[in-house]
């Protein structure tokens, strides 16, 4: 009786009962996951070299980070994950503006936490991958481990819209999914669909510069990447590949 009294009072204690604060901690911990999946793909194939995984089983992880991270919050924040899905919400009147720069904020930040952890779990391996010196460019860089880079081809213009094409079907996909006019997808496997929607867009999209079509999921590991030792560089080299080279 007595441990059974206890565990409740400390239920009590660390019960959330604000709305809004639940939201924003189911958005910080489903972006995290989304992210930490991602990033833990990307660092195991670069640091190893390939040979513990390839640019497939990279984007499965992702996939797969995004299942999960969509069951975490669906249930309370409504998983948006992404700023420019909130945004599509906020523009459908589906979601109220005011939350917008709020969701956007906790978006970012449980990108930029989920990039930390990464480098940690990660940190011998970039640490012994790169010689010691974190790049953003040459063979033995490590930034895009955490953030997307074009390729070298690739201009700013047909980055832009590459993204907003990618950005657009993806957003397209899960509205159709969730539109009650059309047959839809059985009830609990959303986060299902969701995941080989995604998958489907990497491995089409992704050659161009990693497809990211995630504001946060990019800025936030990026931004993670410049006071963690890469330098402004994850910044300026965006403009100078943006030129077409």
């Amino acid at each position: 009786m007595g441990t059974t009294s206890f565990l409740k009072r400390a239920q009590a204690l660390v019960r959330i009962r604000n709305k809004l604060a639940r939201e924003c901690l189911a958005e910080l911990l489903a972006v995290f996951v989304l992210i930490v999946s991602g990033a833990r793909g990307s660092a195991q194939m670069v640091t190893s070299f390939g040979t513990k995984g390839d640019i497939f089983t990279t984007y499965l992880a992702g996939a797969l980070g995004i299942m999960v991270s969509v069951y975490t919050a669906v249930g309370v924040s409504g998983a948006h994950l992404n700023p420019a899905f909130s945004l599509a919400m906020c523009l459908l009147e589906q979601f109220p503006w005011w939350k917008f720069p709020i969701f956007v904020t906790v978006q970012i930040s449980g990108a930029f936490i989920a990039s930390g952890a990464v480098y940690a779990l990660y940190y011998d391996a970039i640490q012994h991958y790169s010689n010691g010196t974190l790049t953003v460019s040459g063979p033995r860089e490590t930034a895009s481990i955490f953030a997307t880079y074009p390729a070298d081809y690739l201009s700013l213009s047909n980055g832009f819209l590459d993204q907003v094409i990618g950005t657009a079907l993806l957003i397209m996909g899960i509205l159709a999914m969730l539109d009650t006019r059309n047959k839809g997808v059985p009830k609990g496997l959303e986060p299902v669909a969701v995941a080989l929607l995604v998958l489907s867009i990497e491995l089409s999209m992704g050659s161009n510069c990693g497809c990211a079509i995630n504001p946060a999921r990019d800025f936030g590991p990026r931004l993670f990447t410049y006071v963690a030792g890469w330098g402004a560089e994850v910044f300026r080299w965006v403009e100078e590949r943006g030129r077409g080279g």
